[in-house]
């Protein structure tokens, strides 16, 4: 049954063109992001994203979902490979997921179903400029409920969500399990990292997704993130950027700033969400959301 949201989106940021990201990495300023709310039963659901382009890329291959779209889905995705094979499949698997996703209520079928539909797509549409492989990593969120207290967390790869939940004494949780060689005991190939991403969407080295589901209170956060901000930020300094008295916009900025000044070179997004209800947050000497379930295989 298709579930849909009454929308109000004012101005989620679109993706950072790579001009002017270097030229804000140049002039050591941070990158732009806006924010855009959305309305739902009982309660408002508050978005921020922002993405920048690596320091040694000439374009940005992360994408994330499109400016002002007007249903709760969000997708964050990272081409894998370089150049423009892999911008190529980021922005085509975003755009794959929200043609197959869009207004309808998720699950862990659908959204396998999709992720093999982009594999095939994104394989096609590469296909038609190059014989070289193109592929992207993936992480996915969207409501499962009417009160958007339940949320289906779907990835391939080694993008991640995490969850600020609780008050007081607030718990950071990452809600993801990488893909990698070495998260998945598997051998890499020959000059491969263990570390490197052993599941992606756009040529065949996925079977569908991983999926879960978890609980989100009144004043919690998901964030989405590629791997050019989670390897280099810390949990810690998560949980002290997200606790910032300062709008959504500002924390993405922050956490793609300090992820360039602890290192990273890569391209970075991060997407936030917080859920605003009319329950309280969920207090924090609580147990994890009983509902909260795993499943699917990538």
């Amino acid at each position: 049954m298709a579930m849909s949201f009454p929308s109000a989106p004012r101005g989620l940021v679109t993706p950072i063109e790579p001009a002017s990201a270097r030229l804000r990495a140049s002039l050591a300023l941070p990158p732009s992001a806006r924010e855009t709310s959305y309305s739902i039963a009982f309660g408002r659901i508050d978005v921020a994203v922002a993405s920048s382009c690596g320091s040694l890329h000439h374009r940005n291959e992360d994408a994330h979902s499109p400016a002002g779209h007007p249903t709760l889905l969000f997708v964050v995705a990272d081409g894998v490979g370089g150049g423009a094979m892999a911008e190529t499949a980021s922005r085509e698997l975003v755009a794959q997921l929200h043609a197959a996703l869009d207004g309808a209520r998720p699950d862990a079928a659908s959204v396998k179903k999709a992720m093999l539909g982009a594999d095939r797509a994104i394989a096609s549409r590469i296909a038609e400029v190059t014989s070289a492989p193109g592929a992207a990593t993936v992480v996915m969120c969207a409501p499962v409920n009417v009160l958007a207290s339940r949320w289906l967390i779907g990835w391939v790869g080694d993008c991640r969500a995490y969850r600020l939940s609780g008050r007081g004494e607030l718990r950071f949780e990452l809600l993801t399990r990488d893909d990698t060689f070495r998260q998945l005991d598997e051998t890499p190939p020959e000059g491969g990292s263990p570390d490197d991403p052993a599941r992606m969407v756009g040529n065949g080295a996925t079977t569908g997704a991983n999926v879960a589901v978890r609980g989100l209170g009144s004043g919690e956060l998901l964030a989405l993130c590629s791997d050019g901000v989670h390897k280099h930020v810390t949990p810690s300094e998560w949980r002290r950027v997200l606790t910032q008295p300062v709008s959504l916009a500002r924390r993405c900025d922050d956490l793609i700033s300090l992820a360039a000044a602890n290192g990273s070179t890569d391209d970075a997004t991060v997407l936030l969400i917080r859920r605003t209800g009319f329950a309280g947050a969920r207090p924090h000497w609580l147990p994890p959301f009983p509902g909260d379930v795993a499943g699917g295989a990538s």
